[in-house]
C-alpha cells in the first residue's frame, strides 16, 4: 500500500468551529484549539481510497489544497474510487463537494461515498451544533453515489473493514485497510494525535470521552502486537506512526 497524507495545513479552531490557518506569524497569538487537518489517500492494488475529505481549504489562487497535493502525486480526483467518512463534522466532509458555475458537484466524481446513516441522524438532530456545516451536509447527502451504512461492523471490500465505535460522536466509525500483510488503521477523532496515546484522558470535547479513552488503550495494545500503521488526522507534526 502507498500512504499519501493530504495535509491541508495546521489550523486553530475557535469555540464556534471557525478555522484559522496557522502561520509562523500568528501561531503564538491566535486563540483556539490547534490541530492539523489531514485526510489520507491509500493506494492499494484495487482502489484509490480517500479517508475523510478535509475542510476544502483553498490556496491563494482559489485551488483546493487537496487537489494541488493530488496533482503533485500525478493523481486526478477522478481516480479516487472510495471516500470513507468517519463522521460528519465540517472539517471531515467540507472537501467532499465543490461549488461550480453549475452548482455543487462531488469533488471526487467517481468515488463511492460511505456514510453511517445513524451519524447523519445524529447530525440532523443537532442543528445548533457549530461542528456541523449543514449547508455542505445537505448537498452531500443528495449525491447519487452515497453508500448508506447501517451495520455496526463489517467489510467494505476484501481490504477494507470498519467498526462503529462512538466516542467522539455517537456513531463515529473507524477503518482498517489490510493488504499483503500490512495493516493501516484510522481511528479518526478518537485517536487524532500521537499525544492521545501518551496521556490517557477522557476529553470533554468528545460525546463520550471515557469510551474514546478506553478504545485508545485497546487499540494501542493491538497496534503494537499487530504492527499497525496509525494515521493521525489532527496531529500538528506527524502523519503516520507505528508503535
Amino acid at each position: 500500500m502507498k500512504i499519501i497524507p493530504l495535509k491541508e495545513g495546521n489550523f486553530s479552531a475557535s469555540k464556534t468551529k471557525d478555522f484559522t490557518l496557522l502561520t509562523d506569524e500568528n501561531f503564538d497569538t491566535v486563540k483556539g484549539i490547534k490541530m492539523s487537518v489531514q485526510p489520507f489517500l491509500i493506494v492499494t492494488e484495487q482502489d484509490y481510497i480517500l479517508i475523510d475529505a478535509g475542510i476544502g481549504w483553498k490556496n491563494t489562487e482559489g485551488k483546493t489544497v487537496i487537489s494541488e497535493l493530488l496533482e503533485k502525486e500525478n493523481i486526478k480526483p477522478e481516480q479516487i474510487t472510495r471516500l470513507l467518512l468517519s463522521h460528519l463534522h465540517k472539517d471531515h466532509i467540507d472537501g467532499s463537494i465543490q461549488e461550480t458555475e453549475n452548482g455543487f458537484v462531488p469533488a471526487f466524481p467517481n468515488a463511492e461515498i460511505y456514510i453511517q446513516r445513524r451519524e447523519l441522524d445524529f447530525a440532523m438532530e443537532n442543528r445548533g451544533n457549530p461542528s456541523f456545516d449543514f449547508n455542505t451536509l445537505e448537498k452531500l447527502i443528495t449525491l447519487p453515489n452515497i453508500v448508506w451504512m447501517d451495520d455496526d461492523r463489517g467489510n467494505i471490500s476484501e481490504e477494507i473493514s470498519f467498526e462503529v465505535v462512538g466516542g467522539h460522536t455517537p456513531f463515529m466509525q473507524v477503518f482498517w485497510i489490510r493488504e499483503n500483510g500490512e495493516t493501516v488503521f484510522f481511528g479518526a477523532d478518537d485517536l487524532p494525535q500521537e499525544s492521545y496515546l501518551r496521556y490517557h484522558l477522557a476529553y470533554k470535547s468528545d460525546f463520550d470521552g471515557r469510551r474514546a479513552m478506553e478504545l485508545r488503550l485497546k487499540w494501542q495494545k493491538e497496534a503494537a502486537e499487530e504492527k499497525w500503521k496509525i494515521l493521525l488526522y489532527h496531529d500538528l507534526d506527524k502523519a503516520v506512526i507505528q508503535i
